[in-house]
């Protein structure tokens, strides 16, 4: 496959007003999109939907020339949570659909993020189609006179969103009686996931809700989980969600203030499913960041464990390949494929409920069922994405780690796919140790790049 121009491992992402994250990128994309889904007496629809950054005002004003200029017609939803957009473009019979977020980046960034009609994120050979119509004007149609498109705005985007949530919990369970804190990192989830919550009868404390543009992921969500763990003890919740700003993620935490990962969720998550019949395959596909203890946890259980390339794009399309229905990343993103297209956070935590509902026991008990192995992460910047193999300090003192780790660990080095960063990731059975073994990588690998 021919290298990459915009799309990265999970669409378009950047600094608002640089390359390529701007306005010029987002109205070439939307002429893309709509030309691709524009056919012989069919005029495409084209969702559109944002988190609360400020330039999203700007990128959604260019989605929507470049979409309406082709002839394709606009819905504009307006802050949703991406797993939203990607079910609303099912149930409203679109072509395709739009996101404005760059998740759990800082508000400077945004991305463009593209889901099919069935509501998943198109394939690479789609996105790099994509990549050339952006890149050649005259492949792409405009409209005059009567065929420019038209755009309207739905309003109850979000009620739509939440109604087909409150089908995620058991009709048996209602959440009465329990305390949830919520935390949604001023993002867009904002109003959907205490008016979800709430619905289903919890009592719940919302922080991270007084979106202004500019805090969105601002010390607070899935990257700072300590906020919403304070709030939980506070208010002796039983539960505390912390998404990121497109609430396609979330981390818990437990009823003593206590963080449980996504793999520890998906630990728990596995285990119901495969008790009540309902894991297919009794397969999980994670990523490669996945802590061991979720591997050795489900292996007891009779449970495989897949791991793919990281980004919750490659965990749904093993899943498809293989016709699985569970899988997620370590980060929080998990996807329930009877349930969702792609990683949604609301849907994980109700996943939680119905476990903690049916079991009568709290999430720091669940949570038991997977002992995580010491890891350590280290990041690192870059000025450049080299070959790993290209790196010969940085190779020779892998080699010697995982010399060193044997059987006991694995050492995982490798780009990030959104920023300029290198990641080194370790694993073995003393932390102390381990956290040495990175930084002596991480050294290795700033003597190569002369930084």
């Amino acid at each position: 496959m021919s290298e990459r121009r915009y799309f990265g491992t999970d669409g378009i992402r950047g600094t608002a007003n640089a390359a390529p994250m701007t306005v010029e990128t987002a109205l070439a994309l939307g002429r893309a999109v709509a030309t691709r889904f524009n056919r012989t007496g069919h005029r495409a629809k084209i969702l559109v939907g944002k988190d609360t950054r400020l330039s999203g005002y700007m990128f959604e004003a260019a989605l929507l020339a470049g979409i309406t200029s082709t002839g394709a017609d606009v819905i504009l939803l307006g802050p949703l949570p991406t797993p939203g957009i990607a079910f609303l473009t099912t149930s409203m019979r679109a072509d395709a659909g739009i996101v404005l977020s760059a998740s759990h980046n800082p508000f400077e960034d945004n991305g463009l993020k593209v889901f099919g009609h069935d509501g998943f994120k198109l394939p690479d050979e789609v996105e790099m189609d994509l990549e050339r119509m952006m890149d050649s004007p005259a492949a792409m149609k405009i409209a005059r006179g009567r065929d420019v498109g038209r755009a309207k705005r739905v309003d109850d985007a979000m009620g739509r969103y939440v109604t087909h949530l409150k089908t995620m919990l058991r009709a048996e369970y209602d959440l009465s009686g329990l305390r949830i804190v919520v935390d949604c990192a001023n993002g867009a989830a904002y109003r959907a996931a205490p008016t979800l919550l709430a619905e289903l009868g919890a009592t719940v404390f919302a922080i991270g809700v007084t979106p202004d543009g500019t805090n969105i992921n601002d010390g607070c969500g899935s990257l700072h989980p300590e906020m919403a763990a304070a709030a939980v003890k506070v208010h002796g919740a039983h539960l505390g969600i912390a998404l990121d700003g497109d609430a396609d993620r979330l981390i818990l935490i437990d009823e003593r203030g206590d963080v449980v990962d996504g793999d520890a969720v998906m630990a728990l998550a596995a285990l119901d499913l495969k008790e009540h019949g309902l894991l297919r395959g009794d397969t999980v596909v994670a990523t490669v960041m996945s802590n061991l203890g979720l591997e050795h946890a489900l292996s007891r259980a009779g449970i495989r464990l897949e791991r793919t390339a990281v980004g919750d794009r490659y965990v749904v399309q093993r899943m498809r390949e293989g016709g699985f229905n569970f899988g997620g990343e370590q980060s929080g993103h998990l996807v329930f494929l009877d349930h969702a297209t792609t990683g949604d956070g609301l849907v994980a935590a109700l996943q939680v409920l119905n476990v903690m509902q049916g079991r009568q026991r709290p999430l720091s008990e669940l949570a038991q069922v997977m002992q995580r192995l010491p890891q350590v992460l280290v990041n690192l910047k870059v000025p450049e994405k080299r070959p790993l193999a290209s790196l010969p300090l940085a190779s020779a003192a892998m080699a010697d780690v995982e010399a060193k780790l044997g059987k006991d660990g694995r050492i995982l080095v490798r780009y990030s796919g959104t920023e300029a960063k290198i990641r080194v990731m370790i694993e073995g059975p003393d932390e102390a140790v381990i956290g040495t073994f990175a930084q002596e990588v991480v050294a290795a690998i700033s003597k190569d790049f002369g930084v």
